[in-house]
């Protein structure tokens, strides 16, 4: 009677121990009660009947997958490498285990076919320049195709985009060639703003003579702080004119006085 009681308590502490699940705050456990689907739980304490439940694991927690280079032939027939990673989290639980086999190997397969879909599709100066809307574009064709199985695309980031080596050259050409045009296109609106700037100037020496004798003044001032043994400099005919009059007017008065006398 003794060995009885025993292996009764036996018997009903295995069954306890083998219904009693403790799940992470992050963990829900999918329920599946002779085969049908009976219920979600979790997290916490719960309790699942041997032999006639069979619970699934499942986490919440965002995942992070890598996908792996896929040779993409662009549309101006430009064959690259490109690579990206994925972010998603599972939103229902029970979707995720029902509706397919695995999800996790699911969700990578379709990041691959998707990313050389649509990468496919566009010309390789979009590609190398319009990161933003590739990644919006990829992670709304996924969110859209994993939503059945209660699966959220959160981002869709990518990565790497691996080129030939000519064509690397040649987009090495290309922005050497742009880096030139750019700085030809500087230098002539240089050229154009300071020719403005001396026509202005010549408008206003033009309109005031006393200018150009100021500015003749001051550069005789800063060449004369310099260390010049010699200095030659064009003297204008503004500044001498006074002087030559003066001269001829004494030049006239002395001749004046000879005759009288």
């Amino acid at each position: 009677m003794n060995y009885s009681i025993i292996v009764l308590v036996a018997i009903v502490g295995l069954f306890l121990f083998s219904a009693i699940r403790v799940l992470n705050e992050y963990e829900r456990a999918v329920i599946f009660r002779l085969g049908r689907y009976y219920r979600t739980k979790g997290p916490g304490l719960i309790i699942v009947i041997p032999i006639i439940d069979r619970p699934v694991r499942i986490s919440l927690r965002l995942v992070t997958m890598d996908v792996p280079p896929q040779d993409v032939i662009t549309k101006d027939n430009v064959s690259v490498k490109v690579n990206a990673v994925v972010y998603f989290r599972v939103l229902n639980p029970e979707n995720a285990v029902i509706e397919v086999e695995d999800f996790l190997y699911a969700t990578g397969q379709l990041s691959q076919t998707t990313l050389r879909s649509v990468l496919g599709q566009m010309e390789l100066d979009d590609l190398l320049s319009e990161r933003e809307k590739i990644n919006h574009q990829l992670q709304e064709l996924l969110d859209q195709a994993t939503d059945p199985w209660g699966i959220k695309i959160t981002n869709v980031e990518v990565k790497h985009v691996d080129l030939p080596s000519e064509m690397q050259r040649a987009i090495a050409r290309q922005a050497e060639a742009e880096r030139e045009r750019r700085a030809k296109v500087i230098h002539a609106e240089g050229e154009f703003q300071a020719s403005s700037r001396l026509a202005e100037a010549a408008t206003i020496i033009g309109t005031a003579p006393g200018a150009l004798q100021l500015r003749f003044l001051q550069t005789l001032s800063e060449v004369a702080t310099e260390n010049n043994s010699t200095i030659v400099f064009p003297l204008p005919l503004d500044l001498i004119r006074p002087l030559l009059a003066i001269a001829d007017g004494m030049s006239a008065d002395a001749g004046g006085g000879g005759g009288n006398k």
